[in-house]
């Protein structure tokens, strides 16, 4: 049976799911530039007008629903020790059918929102619900901001520390969707190549870590990832 292994996933293994990526040729930030600097921590916090269009242009994707390669890697649990490290914030992992402790979400859940002031948290579907510009918490006046880490803010540092040690005891570590250019998640790669980890890497686009892959991955995800996980399963 498979040893340990750790999947890395990005924004490309939810594309079949009705969500566009964000780096690639129709990505979100590729349409629309200056849509990432509403990303960004300072201009989230100070500028109320990012804040509106950022509220605006919110979509949590309330309809989306998990695809083939989400499947794949809840259904190979049954036969391998399975952690995901994930640095999307739409829950399909867990909807896929995923061990919601086997997930770990690097970059936080869009599912919640809560206050920067008071830290109350509140559903964010119950937010957007009340249909306000730029909603504020209703318990101390602060700003909202969905629970996702934003350009310019840290990674919650107990959460990067286990994702780091989950990474370096994995056996097969497989990056799925992911550029790879954002860190500190991208250097997941690195730290289970270093400590021994068999690397693959399943992507549309080159990164900087296929290099140091033993197995680069260019078909579709939706098709790439089941095979993949069939192939584990067996070894």
């Amino acid at each position: 049976m498979t040893g340990r292994i750790a999947v890395l996933t990005g924004a490309g293994i939810s594309t079949d799911s009705g969500i566009p990526d964000y780096r690639g040729p129709s990505g979100v930030w590729t349409r629309d530039p200056e849509l990432a600097r509403l990303f960004t921590r300072k201009h989230f916090v100070n500028d109320a007008a990012a804040r509106r269009r950022f509220w605006r242009t919110l979509d949590l994707h309330a309809d989306a629903r998990p695809n083939a390669a989400h499947r794949a890697l809840a259904e190979l649990e049954r036969s391998a020790a399975v952690r995901i490290l994930t640095q999307n914030v739409d829950g399909l992992h867990q909807k896929a059918g995923s061990t919601p402790r086997k997930v770990l979400e690097l970059h936080g859940s869009m599912a919640t929102t809560s206050c920067l002031r008071c830290h109350t948290g509140f559903p964010t579907a119950d937010v957007l619900a009340r249909g306000e510009d730029d909603p504020s918490c209703p318990s101390c006046g602060g700003v909202l901001q969905p629970s996702i880490v934003l350009f310019g803010q840290y990674l919650d540092s107990d959460v990067l520390s286990l994702a780091g040690n989950i990474a370096r005891v994995s056996e097969v570590f497989v990056a799925i969707g992911s550029s790879l250019t954002v860190d500190p998640a991208a250097r997941l790669c690195a730290i289970a190549a270093e400590c021994g980890a068999k690397l693959i890497i399943v992507n549309r686009d080159p990164t900087p870590y296929d290099d140091l892959a033993d197995e680069v991955v260019r078909d579709p995800i939706g098709e790439a990832v089941p095979a993949l996980c069939a192939r584990l399963a067996a070894a």
